[in-house]
């Protein structure tokens, strides 16, 4: 396994992350806990979750599978959704917020939080004022570094710029939905997570299963997965040309000799500014195919390959202003003369 920093922290975390969000939904704790088992025997160290999935139970599962190993373990959670029928039980409020550090420290049966992620946007909530409890949080020792999910681009250079201006404790990771279906990150989220020194912890590098080897193309529903279900399967944001990039995925996973899931992952995390991806499984055996995506390297033509059928199309202003440097570089170099006369 290998292990990157998180941004400019100095935080190091395995490139593989550990998602427990069907622990408690459709993988009991007996399963839950040998999968925690395997991430730690393959070098495992990093393990995400949420305070809302399935229905809290994954917490609880996961606190309960990391006892005795707490130190050796990255532990990153959430807070947004609604988590009671109280009308302050969800968002980013500070009366939400403080409510939900403790409730996930119980659950997760612990004393700190690594990371704690804002999960969505709150529009009725002022950044400024979940920034602010959040750096309490982080000055109480109850959260080591926050962090944020599914922000625009704008959005999350607000944020930077609130915690800077203020002295607060600023992100040092953001949790994006990206996979060979979902480029969309790239054309704003990556680069301002690169120009602030913000890590990247990818969510759905598999689409939701479309890319895990069960699917052919065409298909986009099949019996006893979660895409029958309507559970957690972003379809809806799927490139044009999904099918395109699922046939290729297909031949390459046959032609290098590892699984569609640990080519998908693998992909990934060899994309610029990459930190880690989260992986999930319903199964030990699923468990051990994608956590093999870790502590290898995709030939070039497939990596060449993966790259040219999934790429995003052109998009403005970025594509107008792409070659500008070129334009500039051809212009005309005045004589001497010529520049004395202006």
């Amino acid at each position: 396994m290998n292990y990157r920093s998180m941004g400019r922290a100095g935080l190091k975390v395995s490139e593989v992350c550990l998602g427990t969000m069907t622990f408690g939904h459709n993988t009991d704790e007996t399963e839950a806990t040998r999968i925690v088992d395997l991430a730690f025997d393959v070098g495992i160290n990093f393990f995400d979750t949420a305070n809302s999935y399935a229905n809290s139970a994954s917490e609880k599962i996961l606190g309960k599978a990391l006892q005795g190993r707490r130190r050796n373990a990255v532990v990153a959670t959430k807070f947004f959704n609604p988590m009671g029928t109280d009308v302050n039980s969800s968002g980013m409020s500070r009366f939400h917020l403080m409510h939900a550090v403790e409730d996930s420290l119980r659950r997760l049966q612990m004393d700190y939080i690594d990371i704690y992620y804002i999960h969505h946007v709150d529009t009725q909530t002022p950044l400024d004022e979940t920034l602010r409890a959040l750096d309490d949080l982080v000055r109480q020792g109850k959260v080591r570094y926050t962090a944020c999910s599914n922000y625009e681009a704008w959005r999350l250079l607000e944020g930077i710029w609130i915690s800077d201006h203020n002295g607060w404790e600023r992100f040092a990771a953001y949790q994006p939905q990206y996979s060979l279906v979902v480029r969309d990150i790239e054309e704003e989220i990556i680069p301002v997570c690169e120009l602030k020194g913000i890590g990247i912890v990818v969510w759905s590098p598999l689409g939701g299963g479309f890319l895990s080897g069960k699917y052919q193309p065409g298909q986009r529903t099949l019996p006893g997965t979660r895409s029958e279900e309507g559970w957690a399967y972003p379809h809806r944001y799927f490139a044009a040309n999904a099918d395109e990039i699922l046939a290729v995925l297909l031949e390459v996973s046959d032609e290098v000799g590892r699984s569609p899931a640990q080519v998908a992952i693998r992909w990934v995390l060899e994309q610029p500014a990459i930190t880690s991806a989260i992986v999930g499984a319903r199964t030990l055996a699923q468990a051990r195919d994608n956590f093999s995506a870790g502590g290898w390297v995709l030939p070039a033509d497939a990596l060449h390959r993966l790259n040219d059928v999934s790429q995003l199309p052109d998009r403005y202003p970025k594509a107008m202003e792409a070659n500008m440097h070129e334009r500039r570089n051809s212009a005309v170099t005045l004589t001497r003369s010529q520049q004395r006369r202006l």
